[in-house]
């Protein structure tokens, strides 16, 4: 069982930034597709940012954080990053790692996920 461990979550202003951090103790860490999710209030799950195994070299976004979020990883901190940048009060949510070892292209499916973290809260306000 691949236990993942986020933090970094807070409470900042419109516009501020915050790095989110999920890490691991696995070692086949570089073998999974690791990816944000977030879930707001009365909203359902949805995908952020996934990033391929080992480095990393294919990313995705969702549309809404294209150009101010960047998915990352560190594979011998076994470590996935997540820096948010220009945050909205629409950002507001909980924030999850997930690992997969594969998601056949469909990358942004949560049942494609088989690990996930306790989620860690980010609060933006105007």
């Amino acid at each position: 069982q691949v236990q993942l461990v986020e933090s970094g979550g807070g409470s900042v202003q419109a516009g501020g930034t915050l790095r989110l951090s999920c890490s691991t103790s696995t070692y086949a860490f570089p073998m999974y597709y690791m990816g944000w999710f977030r879930q707001a209030p009365g909203k359902e799950r949805e995908g952020v940012a996934v990033i391929s195994p080992y480095g990393g070299g294919i990313k995705y976004y969702a549309d809404s954080v294209k150009g101010r979020f960047t998915i990352s990883r560190d594979n011998a901190k076994k470590t996935v990053y997540l820096q948010m940048n220009s945050l909205s009060p629409e950002d507001t949510a909980m924030y999850y790692c997930a690992a997969s070892p594969g998601t056949a292209g469909d990358v942004f499916n949560t049942r494609k996920y088989p690990a996930w973290g306790q989620g860690t809260q980010v609060t933006v306000s105007s």
